[in-house]
Formats: C-alpha cells, sequence, structure tokens
C-alpha cells in the first residue's frame, strides 16, 4: 500500500507530457538559436511552447520567459524588476507568507539598500487588501504576493491587490506556483505585471518554469550571456523541458473546472476526518483554499516524527514546504499566522493529485489514527527522570 499525498512538493510526469517531450529528446535535438534546418526543428517546438503558455495566461508570446523553475522565476522577478525600477525608489512590499524564493530575494536586495514593508496576515493566512494600499508609497517599486501558499493552500485576494497596485503606480508580482494548475490565469485579470510558474507542480518535468513579464516592463537579466529569452535569460533553452511544461499547463487549465471539483470533495472529505482526531486542527482558510490542499497542526507530536512514521504505513506526507523540510526552525508561514512556534512545530500538510481517490483518504486518516495512537502512548509510558 502506498499513498502519495505531497503534490504541493512535486507531482508524476503525465504520460501525455512525456510523449510531447520525446522527440525534442531524440531527433529534434538542435540548439533552438541555431539557424540550420535542425536548430529551426528545435526553435519551432519552443516557439509553440511559448505560444502555448501566453495562450494559457492571456498574454503575448514576447512577455514569456522560460526559466529554470520557480524559484529561478522568482529571483528574475524581484531582483530584475525592482533593480531596473530602482530609480522610482527601493520600497519593496512583500507578504510575510512568501515562498523562501521570494524572501531570500528580498534579503538579497536589502543588503544593497532596498528596504521591505512586511505585510501581516490573518490567522487563516491571508492579507488584507487595504494593509496593501497602506503601504505603497511614492517610492514603492514593487509588490508581491503569492496567489495561493504552498504549506497551507489559503488563496489571496490577487485581483483586488493588483488593481491597488495598478493604482498605486508599483508593479505587481504574483507567485502562482502553487495555483497554475487549479486557478485562473488571465494576468490582465489578476493584474499582474509579472507571473511566476513552475513545471514539475503540475505534472510536468522538473528544472522548467517561466515567468510572465507585462510588456514594458523594465527588467534587469540576472544571468548573462547569449541573447535568449530576448535577452532576459541567458543560455540555450531547454527545449524539451518547455515543450513539456506547456503541455503540462495546457491539460490542467483544460481539467481545471472538473478536476478542482473532484479534488475539493476529497479535500473536504479528508479534512473533516483527520479534523475529528484527537488534537488536530485545520489550519489555513476554511473555504478560500487550494482544491488539493489540507494541512493541520497536531497536539503533542513533531511534524518531522509524525510524517516519518506516516512513510513506514505508506503515506507519502510533509510538514510543510520541500523546500524547508528538514529544518530545526518552524514555519514562517504558520508563525506569521499567529500560531506559537511549539504548536507550529505539529504541522502536517496533505495535498491530493490526479492519482488519488476515495480509499487514499480513507487509508490516510486510518494510518494517521495509529500512529498518533502509537506516538502519544509513547510519550505516556516515557519513564520520568529524577532531577538532580
Amino acid at each position: 500500500m502506498s499513498v502519495y499525498l505531497d503534490h504541493a512538493a512535486t507531482t508524476p510526469l503525465r504520460p501525455e507530457v512525456l510523449q510531447a517531450m520525446q522527440p525534442y529528446l531524440t531527433e529534434h535535438f538542435g540548439n533552438p538559436s541555431s539557424i540550420h534546418g535542425i536548430g529551426r526543428q528545435a526553435r519551432l517546438g519552443l516557439d509553440e511552447a511559448r505560444e502555448a503558455v501566453a495562450q494559457a495566461l492571456g498574454a503575448k508570446p514576447r512577455e514569456i520567459v522560460f526559466t529554470g523553475g520557480g524559484t529561478e522565476a522568482d529571483n528574475l522577478a524581484i531582483k530584475g524588476a525592482a533593480w531596473a525600477a530602482s530609480a522610482r525608489g527601493r520600497e519593496l512590499v512583500v507578504s510575510s507568507i512568501e515562498h523562501k524564493a521570494v524572501t531570500q530575494s528580498v534579503a538579497v536586495m536589502e543588503r544593497y539598500g532596498f528596504r521591505t514593508t512586511w505585510l501581516a496576515v490573518d490567522r487563516y493566512g491571508r492579507v488584507d487588501p487595504a494593509d496593501v494600499a497602506s503601504a505603497i508609497g511614492e517610492h514603492t517599486t514593487l509588490v508581491s504576493v503569492m496567489y495561493a501558499n504552498n504549506e497551507v493552500g489559503s488563496v489571496q485576494p490577487v485581483a483586488e491587490i493588483g488593481a491597488i497596485c495598478r493604482q498605486g503606480g508599483a508593479l505587481f508580482h504574483v507567485d502562482a506556483v502553487q495555483a497554475a494548475g487549479f486557478l485562473p490565469l488571465d494576468v490582465d485579470a489578476l493584474g499582474a505585471d509579472l507571473l511566476s510558474l513552475s513545471g514539475h507542480k503540475l505534472h510536468g518535468p522538473k528544472g522548467v518554469g517561466a515567468l510572465f513579464v507585462r510588456q514594458g516592463t523594465a527588467l534587469l537579466a540576472q544571468q548573462s550571456g547569449g541573447a535568449q529569452e530576448r535577452q532576459r535569460r541567458a543560455g540555450t533553452e531547454n527545449v524539451a523541458a518547455a515543450v513539456g511544461f506547456a503541455q503540462a499547463l495546457q491539460l490542467a487549465q483544460q481539467e481545471r473546472a472538473h478536476e478542482g471539483a473532484r479534488l475539493a470533495a476529497l479535500r473536504d472529505s479528508l479534512i473533516a476526518e483527520m479534523a475529528a482526531l484527537p488534537g488536530v486542527s485545520l489550519t489555513g482558510h476554511p473555504t478560500e483554499r487550494l482544491p488539493n490542499s489540507a494541512s493541520f497542526v497536531i497536539d503533542g507530536v513533531e511534524g518531522g516524527d509524525l510524517v516519518a512514521a506516516l512513510d513506514l504505513e505508506g503515506i507519502a506526507a510533509s510538514t510543510g514546504s520541500a523546500c524547508t523540510t528538514g529544518s530545526a526552525e518552524p514555519s514562517h508561514v504558520l508563525l506569521a499566522m499567529g500560531l506559537e512556534p511549539e504548536v507550529a512545530h505539529g504541522s502536517l500538510r496533505l495535498t491530493l493529485g490526479r492519482g488519488n481517490d476515495e480509499d487514499d483518504v480513507r487509508l490516510t486518516v486510518e494510518a494517521t489514527r495509529r500512529v498518533l495512537e502509537r506516538m502519544r502512548g509513547a510519550g505516556e509510558r516515557r519513564p520520568e527522570v529524577a532531577s538532580v
């Protein structure tokens, strides 16, 4: 028995995606910058992939920059746009629960004299748009608020925030890495000037992503070399990965309504049954959350110990972001939501995907019940150590 409930960390490659990639791993192997026939074949595949990604976003192909993943897309957005707009000022406005790819990029900018206003979130992990409006000043260059949180799944009011940024004259960056498989991506409706995506979060290949850069938005390239990607990201493009990413994004958007409803029903069942276990509490917004995301804090256990024990039961889960797993520090997301550190240490994230069904929910809840009974029982039987 094996149940995979860590789709927020990564997803299995869809067969259709592998099939689309295959020709560019074999016969269409050319460098897309080469002018001979073999190179032109690769260029055609890259151009078609760019057009497909642009179509999914309601954007123009020239506004799509292929990157090495969501982290690179976030880095390019934060550093590239902030530096390019620094004549306006050196003030950033960033939500306190962003992915580390954003917060660490901001930390780099702060070392070069940029100042950051960190937006607080409520107990559900959501930003108040009024706080964004209050934070934007005449020297604000960039606002960054993620579409949906990677740890607790809460969805942000990004369209409202985007309108506020437009009115305030600040660029708006949206990390849509987790949202891309489940939520609408029209960049005009969202009011996004920059938007980050990643292939492996929606059943595409690892090592590829994209950054939407609205036409007219200045961007300082962070990777020097050739003139690829309209001089915004040097380096020979990974054509096969770009083709696979585009195929995965197209499929996800085509199936979004049906698959989202199916996953939301499973998610609601999982949340209800997990929350009925002793000492288990939901984190994140109860309704404004990704359809595949269920996250909890559990009394009296360490999240890492719980995940290890569930793994032995055949359940693949996580304590939160795979990018911070193994850290001794509690989740910055849960702390920003007002949880005490000792409570935040008991975090558990369960994220569903295409291969999951009702049996997986039942098996996961049963396994969690058994594990918690064992862990808590062991704690109760632990002998006391006499004080010296």
